[in-house]
């Protein structure tokens, strides 16, 4: 494919004018091995120039599709499948589910790639749940000499935590082996106008209230506008607040069918916040037929813990987004700091979302050794217009050493940003040793993440 390539906001035009698409992994080694600069392109989801070459990009979508589960005592994580870097969350989860396995958590959005979202520290939610890539026991890989590399949990500890979240630049993954659980049901349930003094004094309390949260504002009000509430409706333990009575998943039957089941009542308040009278997009005013069924409906865990259905675009791209992890001890501070930005946020905010991110050991994971909160933001799309508060979050998060999501937009400095990861200079050495030529470098990560001398 020739042309003028850009991502999915189309806020980044991509220098590389060639997307090869290689149908097989034999093309995949060839074309790597003759090339002087290459790096893979997802779904083009990331929001800054991460993906960018000053040679060509590539594209494993079109490699043949795999899916192979490894079955084991899956409640005891010993299932795992291994499946095609390409493959969109969505459609793996549809396989799973169908032979009876499930993984541990979900992004938002079921339309990205596996190797994508792995690469760059992507998560969902839940304050024992960690990043996508904290499922991964396995990465294989094309190397600069299109060499097949395969690194493991099990058989490389040393360099296998380096390998995960890495960015794309140490060489362009072609299948990722993930754990795996049983499959198990989620509801959800939607609550509105939580008081802002409810979220200062029980932040820990509210965010562990159920197996994922998320809690959407636009920062105007001394209020959070939407709860998201999704509750475990499976056997496996779950997080649940005194302030809830009554689990959303209580009540359900097992051995019903999907369309006979019916919505779970919620006749309590939570923290204040009142239930929603009727189905909600985090946006107002947009139709909430896009997003995952609410109202306590229990479902399958891929039909649930996304906010959107993978059969529909949720968005055309016309937005822009940036997103901190917070250290979850210093989040309640770094929630109010971002209050008192409500100003400067009002002209070029659309919607911020807050989520709980547990620990992992990968070394460039923003999560890398910490529980966070993540602060999430959906901007207009005007670059402009949006970087002078970019500036503004980086000088006031940075106080609590809030690392940037890898895939959105962020203005930190680059010597700030490699010190907060403390095993960065290991990093650098991997890469060197892996991609001795730069191969598959570029301005970002040789910025953020730059090989050892």
């Amino acid at each position: 494919m020739t042309g003028q390539l850009t991502n999915w906001a189309q806020n980044v035009t991509f220098r590389s004018g060639t997307l090869h698409q290689p149908a097989s992994l034999d093309e995949l080694r060839r074309l790597v091995a003759a090339s002087r600069h290459v790096r893979a392109l997802g779904t083009g989801h990331s929001f800054n120039d991460l993906v960018d070459s000053p040679g060509d990009l590539v594209s494993v979508r079109a490699l043949p599709s795999e899916i192979d589960i490894e079955p084991g005592a899956a409640a005891a994580a010993g299932a795992t499948v291994t499946a095609s870097a390409g493959l969109r969350y969505g459609e793996l989860a549809n396989a799973l589910h169908a032979r009876g396995y499930a993984l541990r958590n979900l992004a938002s959005l079921p339309h990205i790639s596996l190797a994508g979202a792995v690469s760059t520290g992507t998560h969902g939610s839940g304050v024992t749940n960690g990043t996508l890539a904290s499922a991964v026991v396995a990465v294989e890989m094309v190397g600069p000499d299109g060499d097949l590399v395969r690194i493991s949990r099990e058989g490389d500890p040393g360099t296998f935590p380096g390998t995960v979240v890495a960015l794309g630049a140490l060489g362009i993954v072609t299948r990722l082996t993930l754990e795996l659980v049983d499959t198990f049901d989620v509801s959800q349930q939607v609550y509105e106008d939580l008081p802002g003094e409810q979220l200062r004094t029980h932040l820990d309390d509210i965010l562990g209230s159920a197996y994922s949260v998320s809690l959407f504002t636009s920062w105007q009000r001394d209020s959070i506008d939407q709860v998201w509430l999704k509750y475990h409706a499976g056997p496996a333990p779950q997080a649940t607040s005194p302030a809830v009575l009554g689990s959303a998943g209580a009540g359900h039957a097992a051995g019903l069918d999907s369309d006979e089941r019916r919505p779970q009542p919620s006749l309590e308040r939570f923290y204040g916040a009142r239930p929603a009278s009727g189905p909600r997009h985090p946006l107002p005013g947009v139709p909430a037929s896009l997003c995952t069924e609410q109202m306590g409906v229990p479902g399958p865990w891929h039909r649930r813990l996304p906010h959107f259905r993978p059969e529909v675009i949720p968005s055309f791209g016309d937005e822009l987004q940036s997103e901190y992890l917070v250290p979850r001890e210093h989040a309640a501070q770094a929630l109010e700091a971002v209050a008192a930005m409500r100003s400067v946020l009002a002209p070029v905010l659309l919607v911020s979302e807050i989520r709980s991110v547990g620990a992992d050991d990968l070394w460039l994971s923003p999560a890398y050794r910490r529980d966070c909160v993540a602060v999430h933001f959906t901007w207009a799309n005007d670059p402009e217009a949006v970087r002078p508060v970019l500036d503004l979050l980086a000088e006031k998060l940075g106080t609590w050493a809030a690392r940037p999501h890898w895939g959105k937009l962020f203005s930190d400095d680059a010597h700030r940003v490699r010190a907060g990861y403390p095993r960065m200079p290991d990093f650098a050495a991997l890469r060197r040793d892996m991609d001795p030529r730069g191969t598959f470098g570029g301005d970002f990560v040789d910025r953020y993440a730059p090989a050892a001398g």
